[in-house]
């Protein structure tokens, strides 16, 4: 459950800070993303794969992790990457 590469540098190209930046809490966090909601819909159609299930959650955590870094290091670039990403906080 990978991003597509084309895919993959849209979303870096979107969310990151500078040229070249691939490592920004946005980035990772728009890359996580997409990566959570491909395995959602995988896990949609493949109810017992409890492996990818936890792929999933651990995803969904080191996600939170950088969210919550990034809200105690700046509130503004929070703000902005959970409004452009449509995430609930």
């Amino acid at each position: 459950m990978s991003v597509p590469a084309e895919r993959k540098r849209e979303l870096i190209g979107e969310f990151a800070q500078k040229n070249g930046d691939t490592g920004s809490p946005e980035v990772q966090i728009a890359l996580l993303s997409e990566r959570i909601k491909d395995l959602s819909e995988h896990l949609k159609v493949h109810v017992k794969d409890f492996h990818s299930r936890r792929g999933l959650l651990m995803m969904v955590g080191k996600r939170r992790r950088l969210l919550d870094y990034l809200k105690s290091t700046n509130d503004a670039r929070y703000d902005t990457v959970v409004e452009r990403l449509g995430l609930r906080k």
